[in-house]
Formats: C-alpha cells, sequence, structure tokens
C-alpha cells in the first residue's frame, strides 16, 4: 500500500470552495461530488454552520472541497461569526465556484456576493456552476450560462451541473482538476471528510429537526452530542437539542410529541447508516436563551 505521500507525476490537489446565495445547492453539490452524505442539506438558508471538507479521489487529483456557510447580511452575533468563518476559510482554497440556480435570475443577491469575494481574495480564480439544471429548460439554462459568463467577466469558465442527478457532475470535477495546482495529496485514499463523527451525529439531528420547520425557528436550532457510550454491543448516543425559547418546545415537540418523536426516528436511522451499527438515541430539549447573539452560549456551541 503506498503512502499518500506518493504521488505520481502531474498529480493536482488542493482545495475547493462553493459560493452562493442561500439554497443554490452548494450542499447537495458536495455530496454528489464526495459521493456520499458528509454536508446536510434543508430547505432553509443558511442550513450549513461549520465548514466541511469532504474529498473527492482521482487517479489524477485530490479535491478537497470545502463546504461553508452561506455569505449573507447577517442580523445575529452568530450570523456575524459565520461571515468571519466563511471568509477566513476563502482566504485558504485554490478555488471558488461561484453556484447560481439554473431556475433564478441573477439578481443583487449574487453580485453582492462576487463584490464581497473579489475584495476578500482578489487573485483566487473563480469559475461559474449553474446548478438544478433538472429544474430548468434547455433555454433557460443556456441563458443563465451566459448571464453568469457576463456577471465573471467572460473569461472564466462555466459549467451547468445536476447534483441530485448527476448530470455533468464529472465534467464539472475534470474542470477542478484542470484548475488546481500540481502538489501532493492532503489526506489518505479512504478519507472521505475530515468532519469528527460526533460532530457529523449532531449535524444529521438538526437536519432531521429543520424537516419542515418554517421562518425564524430554524436558526434558533443547535444540537450537541453529550457523549456515547457502548453497553452489551448497543451504542447509546446522548444528545442535547438546544432551543432559544420556551415557547419553541412546542413547536418542536409537535401534537402529543409526534413531530420529536419523528426527529428521533429519522435521525436515528441516518446515524445507523453513517455508522454501520446500531444505536440507542437519547435526544433531550433544553432552551438555552438567545443562544445566537450570547458570546458565553456561542462559545458552549463552538461558534
Amino acid at each position: 500500500m503506498s503512502s499518500f505521500t506518493d504521488t505520481p507525476d502531474g498529480f493536482r490537489s488542493g482545495f475547493v470552495s462553493f459560493v452562493g446565495r442561500p439554497n443554490t445547492g452548494k450542499s447537495t453539490l458536495t455530496n454528489a461530488l464526495v459521493g456520499e452524505k458528509i454536508a446536510i442539506t434543508a430547505n432553509q438558508p443558511e442550513t450549513t454552520r461549520h465548514p466541511i471538507r469532504g474529498l473527492v479521489h482521482r487517479e489524477n487529483a485530490q479535491i478537497v472541497v470545502v463546504d461553508t456557510p452561506g455569505l449573507h447580511k447577517p442580523r445575529t452575533l452568530l450570523g456575524e461569526r459565520l461571515n468571519e468563518i466563511v471568509k477566513d476559510t476563502y482566504a485558504d482554497v485554490d478555488l471558488i465556484g461561484l453556484t447560481v440556480p439554473a431556475d433564478e435570475k441573477i439578481g443583487p443577491g449574487d453580485r453582492w456576493i462576487l463584490e464581497n469575494l473579489r475584495k476578500v481574495v482578489p487573485n483566487t480564480p473563480i469559475i461559474g456552476i449553474v446548478t438544478k439544471l433538472d429544474k430548468a429548460s434547455k433555454d433557460q439554462v443556456g441563458a443563465q450560462l451566459l448571464a453568469l459568463h457576463e456577471l465573471l467577466g467572460g473569461e472564466a469558465e462555466v459549467v451547468p451541473v445536476s447534483a441530485k442527478d448527476g448530470t455533468q457532475v464529472d465534467v464539472l470535477i475534470d474542470v477542478l482538476t484542470s484548475l488546481l495546482p500540481e502538489g501532493p495529496k492532503f489526506y489518505p485514499d479512504d478519507h472521505v471528510t475530515d468532519d469528527d463523527t460526533e460532530k457529523r451525529i449532531s449535524e444529521l439531528i438538526r437536519e432531521a429537526a429543520l424537516s419542515g420547520l418554517k421562518d425564524e425557528l430554524p436558526h434558533s436550532v443547535a444540537v450537541e452530542v453529550d457523549e456515547m457510550l457502548t453497553e452489551n454491543g448497543l451504542l447509546t448516543i446522548h444528545a442535547i437539542l438546544y432551543l432559544e425559547r420556551e415557547g419553541q418546545k412546542a413547536i418542536i415537540q409537535g401534537k402529543d410529541g409526534r413531530r420529536f418523536g419523528r426527529i428521533i426516528h429519522n435521525s436515528r436511522q441516518e446515524i445507523i447508516r453513517l455508522l454501520g451499527r446500531n444505536v440507542y438515541l437519547d435526544l433531550r430539549i433544553k432552551v438555552l436563551k438567545n443562544w445566537q447573539s450570547d458570546p458565553k452560549s456561542l462559545g458552549r456551541l463552538g461558534f
């Protein structure tokens, strides 16, 4: 077995980040490239809260995809900290992919993101990615490719993809590879992500909790794995779901506690899939008052 430092001639490696408005399909694209689920996806904006590194292994390249929270105009201290994390991450990547969905016109939000990117990382190459091909007609896609090309200044590569059905994902990998510097592998071939297991588990629980939530509540949900214990071959996971206000409990619990039961059931299935073993999930709800705006609480939850 060769060590991951033995790299063939002409091997390319580097860090790539996808940037775009909320809900442009960045996390779904990350999962499609990596080939398994490492980033949670939900219908709410700003679902991703910390940079997740996923690995794409090819004969001639290793691409480290960094899925970050979206750049946005912050409303809370959490929002400000997420923006700082994002800017720090962009400073360390070799290539940025600006994602725009095929079925939504380019608008001020996209321009705002591009302007900010050019301020933060003036020298990092940017390519355009038109996502969600499956949701648009050929004409719509063609018009969007032209519009994105124009937005980026005419020099940049622009690639259309559908992460959902895998269309053009390989083409995107080829384009990304061609633009990365030559260099050694950063991670062994069997690595899929550098996220630790506890972080991945807490994210899966948060994804189940976010499913079907509307309005402000999603931002109030945080999850922490308290401890993991194995007894008689069964893994027990104790986790806490944090909310900001007492009144939010009823929404999460649902009628007769059914919604909460569904959260536990769905996240447990995902955790079993991730770990490949049976687990018992003990999930409790705690209120951590206005944690998004409290520096101490944010620190405790890892922000």
